[in-house]
């Protein structure tokens, strides 16, 4: 879980502090304690993943809804692109910060001696610079117009992590760009296995590997993963929220007729 993670590896301003994990015990104990009175009040969970809504299932014992979250998708970009060069690397667009694993990208493209483009900064940037050979290009953080450009040259995104979500797979995907992910969190959920990316079954360096290997005999769909990234346009996101809000009205009506005619 990321508070084990985090527990194991505590950010730099904690990490000086002796016995961090044991001595946040009582606190954590507590807010648990209090966690489990709070969510028994609302009316409906919604969850953004499967991810989520095993996860609510798991610590609140309650069942909820999926909406996914929406995407900003520009019209302009859902059409298949004439101007779509082959791609030329892999990228990854993150935080650099320890749940992410940029970490096990970069050991498999050292490997692999093939280019990747890694957007974005944060806590790990100096440490994952010190790893990475010259295959692989740091670009800190970028611009709309840069990004897009990154995007419309990119043979594949690179997702290492387990995301409750993760809007990025389907940034790229609207751009026509599959996604190598790891096969947990929400991945499951905006990855097609097969035809809008592939996910890799353990989060290792192998089997990140083996995943880019059997991804450079494939062909993709350009056409079948812009469709997947329009199934979580604005558009679907409102309607699906507007339904659910919708039915949750009907049935806190019904319960409190039904709780007014008891009490006559």
């Amino acid at each position: 879980s990321g508070r084990n993670f985090y527990f194991k590896y505590p950010p730099s301003k904690f990490g000086f502090i002796p016995f961090f994990n044991l001595l946040s015990k009582p606190f954590i104990y507590f807010l648990r304690k209090w966690d489990i009175k709070a969510s028994k009040r609302p009316d409906k969970y919604v969850a953004i993943s499967n991810e989520v809504k095993d996860r609510i299932k798991k610590y609140y014992k309650r069942d909820s809804e999926i909406i996914f979250p929406p995407v900003d998708i520009p019209s302009s970009r859902l059409k298949i692109s004439k101007n779509k060069k082959q791609g030329r690397y892999f990228l990854i667009v993150n935080r650099l910060i320890p749940y992410k694993r940029v970490d096990l990208a970069i050991k498999a493209f050292n490997k692999l001696k093939l280019t990747l483009y890694i957007v974005g900064s944060g806590s790990e940037e100096v440490k994952l610079k010190r790893m990475a050979e010259d295959n692989i290009k740091f670009l800190g953080q970028v611009n709309d117009i840069e990004l897009h450009n990154l995007y419309m040259n990119a043979k594949a995104l690179i997702m290492p992590q387990i995301e409750d979500f993760g809007i990025v797979s389907l940034e790229a995907q609207s751009y026509g760009v599959p996604v190598i992910a790891f096969g947990k969190g929400g991945a499951k959920d905006t990855v097609i296995n097969g035809k809008t990316g592939m996910l890799f079954d353990r989060q290792n360096i192998n089997s990140l590997m083996q995943a880019v290997k059997k991804f450079a005999k494939m062909r993709f769909s350009e056409r079948i993963i812009i469709n997947n990234a329009k199934r979580h346009s604005f558009q679907v996101f409102k309607k699906g929220l507007q339904r659910s809000l919708v039915c949750s009205n009907i049935g806190r009506r019904r319960r409190d007729t039904t709780l007014a005619g008891k009490q006559k």
